[in-house]
């Protein structure tokens, strides 16, 4: 089951505004397209029970392309054969790369909810967008974050030797107010089973700030445990996402304070986020509440939003190439959207969102 039966919204018809979407509904990382999946027709249907944009109704079709980026030229003939018109691209990197491709081709606009390598907008040339934090751009943002914290000291915990984590790590630093001093360790492909020597260096630092894939995290935060201080926190990127069911780790055997980078807080207890929160969890069960899907429901709603405020008749007959003018002179200009992931977010014709961060506790310090 993809939960895609709990919800019904319209497919593709002639009298639609046709959203098209690609990403995993099965395999590995379903959990991911289900959640994008959910988000996205929960924004859809609650459109449509308003009227639709101006009377014209708003319909969904997603693919599944198994996180398999060859699948994804299949899918999107497929959605472009049944008059996708616009989209919210796929829902992981790599696909995402393929289909950025495709739709600058056709000129067809999309924002994706979750699609994070930096690349996606530049392959996009100009019709891709993202809902979610660029790789990259997670570095800057994380170091606005300890800005804000009033810390004199910080550990850093990074792997040279790959692009996702060095990149996060070097936009931190740089971003970095120079009066916090810092404490960096690092390790690559062929130390990453004992942290004994990084643990021992880090080991007075109450924040530690980790831009890395959650199983060394996991590793790292099991062999500090009674070396690193119970008080500290652990601070992670979207990287984090999903560390309670690393292989072998037992979560609540760590003290420290677990964070993550996140623009979703599904722990809010006020506000869009509960407000989402409560009506998906109603809907779909908790299972599959993430930030994907709720950039997801975002996604949906800026696109929705940027139309109204453009002004213009869209409807079933409005051609991509037509609807993308549209889109992209509100996005590059002066639109701003409030969400569920964050509050006066603004894009550039990089495609790339500017919005703040919230920490996201995946698990509290014990007591």
């Amino acid at each position: 089951s993809c939960g895609g039966e709990k919800l019904e919204v319209p497919k593709f018809s002639n009298d639609t505004i046709k959203i098209g979407i690609s990403g995993p509904l099965t395999g590995g990382a379903s959990v991911y397209g289900q959640a994008v999946y959910n988000g996205a027709k929960l924004a859809v249907s609650e459109i449509n029970e308003k009227g639709g944009l101006n009377g014209v109704l708003f319909s969904l079709e997603m693919y599944d392309d198994q996180h398999v980026a060859s699948n994804v030229s299949i899918g999107y003939a497929s959605l472009k054969e049944k008059g996708m018109q616009v989209a919210l691209g796929c829902v992981t990197s790599n696909p995402c790369l393929e289909f950025a491709k495709l739709a600058s081709a056709d000129q067809l606009f999309f924002i994706t909810p979750s699609a994070s390598a930096d690349k996606v907008p530049v392959d996009a040339k100009g019709y891709g967008y993202q809902m979610c934090f660029a790789d990259g751009n997670q570095g800057s943002v994380a170091a606005d974050y300890v800005n804000g914290l009033g810390l004199d000291k910080i550990g850093i915990f990074y792997k040279s030797d790959d692009s996702y984590s060095n990149g996060i790590y070097e936009q931190f630093i740089q971003k970095l107010d120079s009066n916090i001093q810092t404490v960096v360790q690092s390790f690559t492909d062929t130390n990453d089973k004992n942290f004994s020597s990084q643990i021992d260096a880090l080991k007075d630092c109450s924040f530690i700030f980790m831009p890395i894939y959650y199983t060394p995290a996991s590793v790292f935060m099991t062999q500090a445990v009674g070396k690193i201080a119970n008080n500290a926190t652990y601070y992670g990127c979207d990287g984090f996402d999903g560390i309670e069911s690393a292989e072998g780790f037992v979560i609540g055997d760590i003290p420290q304070e677990i964070t993550m980078l996140s623009h979703f807080n599904s722990k809010a207890t006020s506000g869009a986020a509960k407000d989402y929160v409560d009506k998906y969890t109603d809907i779909f069960g908790k299972a599959t509440l993430n930030q994907f899907g709720a950039a997801a429901y975002d996604c949906v709603y800026a696109l929705y939003e940027a139309l109204l405020a453009s002004g213009k008749t869209v409807d079933g007959s409005t051609t991509a190439k037509e609807l993308s003018a549209i889109l992209q002179a509100e996005f590059n200009g002066d639109f701003k959207f409030s969400g569920v992931t964050g509050t006066d977010m603004q894009w550039d014709a990089s495609g790339y969102v500017g919005k703040g961060a919230v920490a996201y506790v995946i698990k509290e310090a014990n007591k």
